[in-house]
């Protein structure tokens, strides 16, 4: 197999190590943040993953994969590495990921054995994809892709909330109870403002070896018109092949033991298609801040360059303490809301201050001291922010729709007063 040429969407070429990236870095030394997540199981997300970060790992850049499902990790077995066996450390206690085949990976498989189970509650859960993220030596990495547990659960908001991820790759199968819930899966990462790379159909026609028959097993061309119904790039389909089932299981992936296979064909040119998304990424404005209301350390951007209407009303291009009292935000449509920071506040839509179920207001407002002032705001991934208080409140998250949201209605009660 010739090995493909390297593409500029995925990394930069030595001579060009000047230039501005196509992209920040998401964490230090790492360029792109790639999530693989489907709505349900069985869709061989996994197996998609694994042969993915091989085949962009073929254009020469260097890659890295995150086995982020700690409940069932697959990920071990399908590169042939040991269970049970915990990774070397660094002196500063960072572990040391294996590179088979050359991809870095790191898998709560590695640190319990196949029949000790991973019992956990949800912020331990948390702990552990942290771990795999910050306490693992990754080094230069040009992507970093994470393969996702099923669902809309607590790793894949943990992820999205942690990292302003470049974007997220959905995987379906073709038949209809798949594509339903792979759609679920799809708005999450939209409604976290992550951007979709794209949707890649699994197990699609089966060829049979003896006849050359083609049987579509579980329908076909199902991920295809997701992608146009929803407005998204379809990246490609992938065959089903025993032989993917057969080397995930003996640890062989397909793109590396038989690369000259109508799938790991397929692989390739999706790999291909990925790379063209992220080199089409618009360059991120706003990147992760923590800012001090008091002292200004840590302001973010204020980029009303960045502003294109009709735009984004609810994607935030700066942000600016417009006095002591009153936060300031521009959006991509050009528009812009001041807030007062104690109406803020009051407007905290935490399980302290609201209960979940009802609705109804638990927060009262005479708690609220008239002087209050945020004294952190921090950026939440791509679609939020955080605000700790001066009276000591730190559990809320604005998400930019909610600002949005409070702007629009604290415009029409001047407009009903005026």
């Amino acid at each position: 197999m010739q090995t493909p040429d390297s593409h500029p969407g995925l990394h930069q070429a030595p001579d060009a190590a000047a230039e501005p990236s196509a992209g920040p870095e998401r964490l230090p030394g790492i360029r792109h943040l790639i999530a693989v997540a489907s709505g349900k199981g069985g869709v061989g997300k996994s197996t998609v993953s694994v042969n993915l970060a091989l085949a962009l790992q073929q254009f020469g850049g260097q890659i890295g994969l995150v086995d982020a499902d700690v409940f069932g990790p697959s990920i071990p077995v399908m590169l042939g590495l040991p269970t049970g066996q915990q990774p070397e450390a660094t002196p500063d206690q960072k572990l040391i990921p294996p590179a088979p085949h050359g991809l870095k990976v790191i898998s709560m498989g590695m640190l319990r054995g196949d029949d000790n189970p991973a019992i956990l509650r949800g912020p331990m859960v948390g702990k552990f994809l942290n771990l795999f993220i910050g306490g693992v030596q990754w080094g230069q990495l040009d992507a970093l892709i994470f393969d996702l547990p099923p669902g809309t659960g607590d790793t894949q908001l943990t992820l999205a909330q942690s990292l302003p991820l470049s974007g997220a790759v959905i995987v379906t199968t073709p038949q209809d109870v798949s594509l339903k819930i792979a759609r679920r899966g799809l708005r999450m990462f939209e409604t976290l403002h992550v951007p979709i790379l794209g949707i890649i159909e699994n197990m699609s026609t089966f060829t049979c070896p003896h006849c050359g028959k083609d049987t579509d097993v579980f329908r076909s061309g199902g991920g295809e018109r997701m992608s146009e119904q929803l407005g998204v790039p379809f990246l490609g389909a992938i065959p089903l092949d025993a032989d993917i089932v057969t080397g995930g299981d003996e640890g062989r992936p397909m793109l590396l033991d038989k690369p000259n296979s109508v799938a790991a064909q397929a692989y390739q040119a999706i790999a291909t298609a990925l790379a063209d998304q992220l080199q089409g990424l618009p360059t991120m404005v706003l990147r992760p801040f923590a800012w001090t209301w008091e002292s200004g350390e840590g302001e973010p951007a204020w980029a009303e360059s960045a502003v294109r209407p009709p735009g984004s009303r609810t994607t935030s291009v700066g942000f600016r303490q417009r006095d002591a009292r009153t936060l300031s935000v521009l959006w991509q449509d050009g528009h812009r809301d001041d807030f007062d920071v104690r109406d803020l506040r009051l407007d905290c839509h935490c399980a302290a201050c609201i209960e979940e179920a009802s609705g109804r207001a638990l927060l009262d407002p005479k708690s609220v001291p008239p002087d209050i002032t945020p004294r952190m705001i921090s950026s939440v991934g791509n679609y939020a922010i955080t605000i700790s208080w001066s009276d000591g409140h730190s559990t809320g998250i604005y998400s930019f729709e909610h600002l949005r949201a409070i702007g629009e209605r604290d415009a029409a009660k001047v407009v009903e007063h005026v």
